[in-house]
């Protein structure tokens, strides 16, 4: 009777608690830097607009996160703004 429900689990995805205790990194991380999930999107909204004056880019496998990543002194950890903006093309100059 287990295999037969087995066979509508997916195979490839990732266990829940995995990803439970990703989010709840993402949640910690962003209350450390004091970031909302509604400031970060208003900043991944800046930076579409900025970076599409200049290149068209691929808005929907855009990623852009607040980590956090070992210190330079090694005294802990330190938020870092990850982003990951596929880039389609260079868009052409109105300027000389």
């Amino acid at each position: 009777m287990l295999d037969f429900f087995s066979f509508f689990k997916k195979k490839n995805a990732p266990a829940s608690g995995s990803v439970a205790k990703d989010r709840l990194k993402l949640v910690l991380v962003h209350d450390r830097v004091n970031c909302s999930s509604q400031v970060l999107e208003m900043l991944k909204t800046d930076i579409i607009k900025v970076i599409s004056n200049y290149m068209e880019i691929d808005e929907e496998e855009l990623d852009i996160q607040i980590t956090q990543t070992p210190s330079d002194d090694n005294s802990g950890t330190v938020p870092v703004l990850y982003a990951n903006i596929p880039i389609k093309g260079m868009r052409k100059s109105n300027q000389g």
